[in-house]
């Protein structure tokens, strides 16, 4: 048997999504079947869209999601029907070779569903990040599922699935920050501003937020930022010294994924210190710096894969620090929108206007 729903599917390059009839199939061996109660639109949504991931149309979007498990397939242990679930993207297999030395946030060999969802004419679908959560339902592998207090309500809930954890990884995971740092983040959209978010919960004492919008500079000041700087006004690297006794910071959060801003993360921090990358750059993309920069600098320059997170760790940790009143999850929550707006959605993204819109079903 197949469920028929409604999903958000993109054909082409370019093209505006479309809302569609999904097949979505009985859950297999080691699978589940979940209702989804909210997604968020990502940028990467926006990147599957534009085909700077991959061109293996057409996509179900969606991946950052929370909901409730409906249908298990045979041998699943971990998760139970009736069981409200945040999506994961990295389901670790237990047994690679970054499993088997303790360091499971780097598996190499994640779980993903088995089977298909397709279109009513048959046609497979490529669900983004192996979840595809932008319709009513989604098949995911049943690892792909992080049980949760259900009193954390989906639609802030469901963004640790992605841009919100990708952020206070980036800063607490790979980042390593901790109590009288001096960090710095570049870029102050939904990432971003879960990164200062992080570093205030990790106990920086000085936390430099750089953007071009005073409205999302304003949003990074409410997370923890103590210093706001708009790099269209003045020299984002100076302020960041400025900032920091005129050392640099200690950590410095790349959440924009572009050349330019690397190179200014770069300069940004203090000898020694670390330059986190957790923004998505393009594939055309290059850098060109001067060796010997590096050499002379010392440190660590890390990439940030999903916040380097341990979903059965991090998510209830961060669930329960919401319920505490500790972590603002409703305030990345921009707006509330249907399942028809996922257009407009990107739109609102494109102009600065949102941290995060969330489809809620």
């Amino acid at each position: 048997m197949a469920y028929e729903v409604r999903g958000v599917v993109s054909r082409g390059r370019g093209e505006p999504v479309t809302v569609e009839t999904v097949l979505v199939p009985d859950p297999g061996p080691g699978e589940a079947v979940v209702d989804v109660q909210a997604c968020g639109v990502c940028h990467t949504d926006l990147h599957y869209r534009e085909g700077g991931i991959s061109d293996d149309y057409p996509f179900l979007l969606g991946h950052e999601a929370a909901g409730t498990v409906s249908a298990v397939g045979a041998g699943v242990t971990d998760v139970a029907v009736g069981d409200y679930v945040i999506l994961n993207w990295r389901a670790v297999c237990g047994v690679c070779r970054a499993c088997a030395r303790g360091r499971p946030w780097y598996c190499f060999d994640t779980h993903n569903a088995t089977q298909r969802m397709t279109l009513a004419d048959g046609t497979a679908l490529s669900p983004a990040l192996g979840i595809g959560a932008l319709a009513e339902k989604t098949l995911v592998a049943s690892g792909q599922c992080t049980k949760v207090d259900p009193e954390a309500p989906a639609a802030a809930a469901g963004l640790l699935g992605c841009g919100v954890m990708a952020g206070i990884g980036a800063a607490i995971n790979t980042g390593g920050v901790t109590r009288g740092d001096t960090v710095a983040v570049f870029g102050c959209g939904g990432v971003g501003a879960a990164a200062v978010a992080g570093a205030a919960l990790a106990g920086a004492r000085t936390i430099v937020a750089v953007d071009v919008d005073h409205r999302k500079l304003g949003a990074a000041r409410h997370f923890g930022a103590t210093h706001c700087v708009n790099a269209r006004e003045e020299d984002p690297v100076a302020a960041v010294r400025a900032a920091t006794g005129g050392f640099g910071a200690d950590v410095v959060i790349e959440a924009v994924g572009r050349p330019e801003t690397y190179k200014q993360a770069f300069y940004a921090r203090d000898l020694a210190g670390t330059v986190v990358l957790v923004g998505v750059p393009t594939p055309e993309m290059r850098l060109e710096m001067p060796l010997l920069d590096f050499f002379s600098h010392g440190g660590a320059l890390k990439s940030s894969w999903y916040g380097d997170c341990l979903p059965s760790r991090d998510f209830p940790m961060l669930i329960d620090l919401y319920k505490q009143g500790r972590l603002d999850l409703d305030r990345f929550v921009s707006a509330t929108i249907g399942i028809d707006q996922v257009e407009e959605a990107f739109a609102a993204m494109h102009s600065g206007d949102v941290l995060r819109s969330v489809v809620v079903f």
